[in-house]
């Protein structure tokens, strides 16, 4: 498909709607002006009935139209975030007057947040940048209604983490920790109604995001939250450890991940863990299993990864941990990933 000529047709077809719809009033305007006074009342009052009758039918054929275009825009632009193309085009059909056409003002047209998600899921970094650097609060708003209906949610980090979209993951939380009103961001919970109030480090635990997880952790995640069944991120790893042993090097790196961040062991399954000991520990080992359930303290290495992690600033991490005068190994442990791009908000 040429999207350009594609572009350039439903501009064109919408100008032609709004000369039909022009042309119809015109015809209703002469019809009333050049009606003969002679005329008699039933006559007349027949006239009008049937004019409100054709023109009821126009208008239905007219929603009808205007509504099959609609959804061809929206796949015309939803192709052309899949298709990389560049962002001066999409943010001109994200903004043209052709989407003007809905009754609901806060609905005619792609907000910033919107296509934000559309470029998170199709991995636009370079849109997804020119989105966070020209409308950073915007663009992290809710989307609307039509797509979740829980305000106080972070979609986006969200989704970006569940499609592992790492490198956009990190410009979200430049931007979350540039603006005051987004300190809380990172903790939102998820929609209720779709991700049972998981915020999105529970979501990276969730799909063993390893790499997510120790971002997530060293810029202010809270290992503490809960969704709405009182579930933490450590619980949602323990629950995996417990039902499978598939994955199990993912897992447990997400778990060491975890407790490097939680120098005060909060979760919900401690119960389960005693009740079913002998199990748990040839899952966990007998060292860990005995320092969550609170037998034994953390091991030195925990202790000392606590330390120096709690100096860290949330704002520069994983930058500032090449500063710090630890051993090599200490840093790597400590390192999420490498960056495809160079990508900063500006």
């Amino acid at each position: 498909m040429n999207l350009r000529s594609d572009y350039i047709s439903a501009k064109e077809e919408g100008r032609r709607a709004d000369l039909r719809r022009s042309g119809r009033n015109a015809g209703t305007e002469l019809m009333a002006v050049g009606s003969p006074p002679a005329t008699g009342a039933v006559a007349h009052i027949a006239s009008v009935t049937l004019a409100m009758s054709c023109g009821s039918r126009d208008s239905r054929l007219q929603r009808d139209d205007d509504s099959r275009q609609r959804k061809f825009l929206s796949y015309v632009f939803y192709q052309a975030v899949r298709d990389h193309k560049p962002v001066w085009m999409l943010e001109d059909m994200r903004t043209m007057e052709t989407f003007y056409w809905e009754e609901n003002i806060s609905q005619r047209t792609y907000s910033p947040s919107e296509a934000l998600l559309y470029a998170v899921v199709h991995d636009h970094q370079a849109y997804a940048q020119y989105l966070l650097s020209h409308y950073s609060e915007k663009a992290l708003e809710m989307p609307g209604e039509r797509i979740c209906c829980c305000p106080s949610s972070a979609p986006h980090l969200a989704m970006a983490v569940r499609y592992d979209r790492r490198d956009i993951i990190s410009l979200i939380l430049q931007v979350a920790h540039r603006l005051p009103s987004l300190r809380s961001y990172m903790n939102r919970r998820g929609c209720f109604h779709l991700e049972d109030g998981k915020t999105p480090l529970h979501v990276a635990c969730e799909l063993l995001r390893s790499e997510a997880v120790l971002l997530l952790l060293g810029s202010g995640a809270s290992p503490q939250a809960e969704d709405h069944k009182g579930m933490t991120p450590l619980d949602v790893i323990l629950e995996q450890l417990g039902e499978s042993k598939v994955n199990v090097l993912p897992k447990k790196l997400c778990l060491d991940h975890l407790l490097m961040f939680m120098p005060k062991v909060h979760f919900k399954m401690k119960s389960t863990l005693l009740a079913d000991s002998n199990s748990w520990k040839k899952v966990l080992g007998e060292d860990t299993f005995n320092y969550l359930v609170g037998r034994s303290p953390a091991p030195l290495f925990l202790i000392a990864m606590h330390t120096i992690l709690q100096q860290l600033p949330p704002s520069q991490f994983p930058q500032s941990l090449q500063e710090l005068p630890i051993p090599t190994q200490f840093k790597s442990l400590l390192t999420p990933f490498k960056r495809c791009t160079n990508l900063d908000v500006v």
